[in-house]
């Protein structure tokens, strides 16, 4: 299946470690010089109500993805943890 970017922005991600709704790809990193893509970006959760804005945007290593389908993106990501106490 042939995937333009601009198609890759219409697709929710979804973490298949947890099967958390991740968001949709808000933008690519691409390596120009290797005309590879990096990483997937995702937006944030919002903090309450949203009323204090988001939380950092999520990356998702290119390495992460494991499947891109018509509707969905699957990534295997775990997020860093703060360590206990």
């Amino acid at each position: 299946m042939l995937v333009r970017g601009s198609e890759l922005r219409s697709r929710e991600v979804i973490n298949i470690s947890d099967g958390r709704k991740l968001g949709n790809v808000v933008d690519v990193d691409i390596d120009l010089e290797a005309g590879r893509i990096r990483a997937l970006i995702v937006p944030g959760a919002t903090r309450v109500l949203g009323l204090f804005g988001r939380n950092e945007d999520v990356v998702i290593s290119w390495e992460k993805v494991k499947r891109i389908g018509y509707d969905v993106i699957l990534v295997e990501h775990r997020p860093f943890s703060s360590p206990p106490g």
